[in-house]
């Protein structure tokens, strides 16, 4: 998989506002002064920064002018998660018989989600997000580098086939594998790239990773979203709640308030 992506000429290209992101994940010292550096060499970006700054998901009553204003109402942590979802989006170009925008709006869904539900686990929400922003970045580099068989594993999903079986089958990896060496690749947190990688296997090597476990809980809830809409959790994953230590009363109670946490979807794409 690491020769298909180094080989790779057609791969999205890592922005240095993105490039530097990434590498604060791990040190956790980027500063909202150094963000709005980075971002003044990137008017696209900052235009759509401040854009959701100003929304009442974001904003509220209050007007964001300037990316140092943005600091103060969302947070470091926010902006730069903020920024770095603008970078990855626009980063990704279209690919024939791929549909791109339904790729984020389900990548997008997947990300709030996860934030949402990181509290419950209390990890960082941030690192919750971007790993439900990733975690189908495999899907999208199969494309990238095996589009005549990514195409062909669609049409066979579409007809009712598991992808990640299907994808074994065809190629001998799956995108939760390839997604998570893509991770590697930009050189996110292997916390995140574990993520992907163990997102429908939470266990392993003898613990619970608990982004991953994440992921599988954004995806219940995307999946089911009508019954989590009525409150029916009869297919809710309890024996994956029971080994992160929740009480599934909490956990239904909690789902049963979450917002709405798609309303910025359409300006994060615009």
């Amino acid at each position: 998989m690491r020769a298909l992506i180094e080989k790779a000429t057609n791969l999205p290209s890592v922005p240095k506002v993105m490039q530097e992101l990434i590498a604060s994940f791990n040190s956790n010292s980027v500063s909202g002064e150094r963000i709005a550096t980075l971002l003044s060499n990137d008017q696209a970006i900052t235009a759509k920064v401040l854009r959701l700054a100003n929304s009442a998901k974001y904003g509220g009553h209050r007007k964001v002018a300037s990316v140092k204003e943005a600091v103060l109402v969302l947070g470091t942590d926010t902006l730069r998660t903020l920024v770095l979802s603008i970078s990855l989006a626009n980063s990704f170009k279209p690919l024939p018989g791929f549909d791109l925008t339904a790729y984020w709006h389900y990548s997008f869904k997947m990300a709030s989600r996860s934030k949402y539900m990181a509290k419950l686990l209390k990890v960082d929400p941030e690192t919750a997000y971007t790993c439900g922003l990733l975690h189908g970045i495999g899907e999208y580099l199969l494309h990238v580098v095996k589009p005549e068989i990514a195409v062909q594993i669609d049409k066979e999903v579409a007809m009712g086939n598991r992808r990640r079986e299907t994808e074994i089958r065809h190629v001998g990896f799956d995108f939760t594998q390839s997604g998570a060496e893509l991770a590697r690749f930009w050189n996110f947190p292997e916390e995140i790239a574990l993520a992907i990688e163990h997102q429908y296997t939470p266990v392993y090597g003898g613990k619970l990773d608990p982004y991953a476990s994440l992921l599988m809980l954004s995806r219940y809830l995307l999946e089911h979203e009508n019954d989590v809409k009525e409150e029916r959790f009869e297919l809710f994953p309890a024996k994956l709640a029971h080994a992160l230590h929740l009480k599934l009363e909490d956990v239904y109670k909690h789902i049963a308030q979450m917002p709405d946490l798609d309303s910025d979807i359409a300006d994060l794409l615009s």
